[in-house]
């Protein structure tokens, strides 16, 4: 194995420095770096010419060029990277380091999104294949993979930015608007749980009836601009998960997981109180929030291998997804206790353009709802596609396996349809996803270049285009540099992955 990551690690630095080699050549290529300044009638524009050959050693040969930016690179095997000049004489690796949060942040959040719902929905459509809902899902798959990126950002920043900012001025449902959204829910959810046409037909007037009275409520308690959930409909909520998630990963008659999962949203509810002050105003910002994470995901383990009995994984499982979901909401519930003060600072909070508010201050949470809500629209458009991808894998993937012989044969031994899909079907339909989710990871960084654009935001992208329209290399150079590491990375942990997933491949 090590042999094998040593062989994969030279072929990536010798993919890579063929990949700079190429777009150092076409970018230096591309135009002239002085025609600005050749077309200009200041007093010092000599001055100014020498000064830009002298950052961008426009005096040199393009191989030595290309080789003072490799040797450059070089020092990065001992920590000490140097990423260059820009032709205003800034350092491009400061210029990465601010950059790069921004758009990781971005890529990050879109990317984790795309593979929870991606994968579920894939999962869903395969199970109820040539379904109404599988027929549904496939339409607006398609139709999302469809949408040029640039079109559905323009849309976005229209409907669910600048009208939603101009509805929340005055917030009130019309019953308009409400008869429309119980009509969508009544035909939705039934087409979601499925079953008989009866089933679907109480489901659908049971929606129709529940959405008729909670958005006026909604309505009369101002929910809109005080928002809230507090711990009773948190624990509620806890319990629901706790009961869901063990029928379906375990079967409710196995007490040990479900006992386990109960037991987590217990200690959740006495946790919410333990924390409520310290969470108040984080001391350590988000590492306290990460560290009590952590400590989370701890307990919800100690619980399921302690309760468990001989059920541990399902039970560890079940307590873990629990215990996430629960300290969820617990986030969003002291982010509701913050919204009518960064409403008070912030009326219009989504924002259309940048990645952050100037001069903007406030408490932990407002800023962080500050940061969150520029992030809706270009992770929304971002997200759109990749659900796409990852839906149509992993119903193809999940189809493939379910065929397969070791299936037939489960089910003919009497195993549980949910231990088929779960551990027999989805495992084995891991492997082609793990490809996907490697390589998307490095595209969607790429393809935020055209999001970043049109929101607007100071990343990688907007590096990337200001450095290639005025033919500076350095910048495009870190920018290409980066992703194909990321696209070199990635799919080395794929392979690698393949090893846990299959043990056969290890071979």
């Amino acid at each position: 194995m090590y042999s094998y990551v040593l062989k994969r690690l030279l072929s990536a630095i010798a993919v890579l420095f063929g990949a700079s080699l190429l777009v150092f050549v076409l970018v230096i290529n591309s135009g002239d770096p002085l025609q600005e300044l050749r077309e200009s009638n200041a007093e010092n524009v000599e001055f100014l010419i020498q000064q830009r050959i002298a950052f961008m050693n426009l005096d040199e040969p393009w191989y030595s060029r290309y080789w003072i930016w490799l040797t450059g690179i070089a020092g990065c095997a001992v920590g000490a990277c140097d990423f260059g000049t820009n032709m205003s004489g800034q350092d491009v690796g400061a210029m990465v380091a601010n950059s790069a949060s921004s758009t990781l942040r971005l890529v990050f959040l879109a990317t984790i999104l795309s593979i929870i719902i991606g994968i579920l929905t894939g999962i869903v459509t395969a199970i109820r294949q040539y379904s109404s809902l599988d027929y549904a899902v496939s339409f607006f798959v398609f139709l999302f993979f469809s949408l040029p990126v640039f079109w559905a950002a323009v849309l976005a920043k229209d409907w669910m930015g600048i009208t939603y900012n101009n509805w929340l001025r005055e917030p009130n449902f019309t019953w308009t608007q409400i008869i429309i959204v119980a009509v969508v829910a009544s035909i939705l959810v039934p087409l979601i749980i499925g079953g008989s046409t009866q089933r679907r037909l109480l489901t659908g007037a049971a929606m129709f009836g529940f959405v008729l009275v909670v958005m006026p409520l909604m309505d009369s308690l101002n929910y809109a601009l005080e928002p809230r959930l507090g711990p009773a409909v948190i624990t509620l909520l806890g319990i629901g998960l706790a009961f869901g998630l063990t029928a379906m990963l375990s079967g409710l008659k196995n007490r040990r997981v479900l006992y386990s999962a109960l037991t987590v949203v217990g200690i959740g509810l006495v946790s919410y109180y333990a924390t409520f002050w310290l969470l108040i105003e984080p001391p350590g910002g988000w590492l306290t929030v990460i560290g009590l994470f952590l400590v989370t995901i701890a307990v919800a383990v100690l619980v399921g291998r302690t309760m468990g009995g001989h059920a541990k994984g399902q039970a560890v499982a079940v307590s873990v997804i629990t215990a996430s979901l629960f300290a969820v909401m617990v986030l969003l519930d002291h982010f509701m206790r913050a919204w009518p003060g960064f409403l008070g600072m912030k009326p219009r909070p989504i924002a259309t353009i940048g990645s952050s508010s100037p001069n903007f201050s406030g408490d932990f949470w407002e800023v962080a709802l500050d940061q969150g809500t520029q992030l809706v629209l270009p992770t929304t458009i971002l997200m759109l596609v990749s659900v796409a991808t990852y839906t149509r894998y992993t119903r193809s993937s999940m189809l493939e396996a379910v065929n397969q012989d070791y299936i037939r044969t489960a089910r003919a031994k009497g195993v549980n349809e949910r231990t088929v899909v779960f551990k027999h079907a989805f495992r084995n339909s891991m492997i082609p996803l793990t490809t996907i989710v490697a390589f998307d990871f490095a595209g969607l960084i790429g393809g935020a270049v055209v999001v970043e654009q049109v929101f607007g935001w100071s990343g990688m992208g907007n590096m990337f285009v200001t450095g290639l329209s005025n033919s500076d290399p350095a910048p495009v150079m870190a920018f290409t540099l980066i992703t194909g590491a990321a696209a070199v990375l990635f799919n080395l942990i794929a392979d690698l992955m393949y090893a846990v997933l299959d043990p056969r491949i290890r071979v």
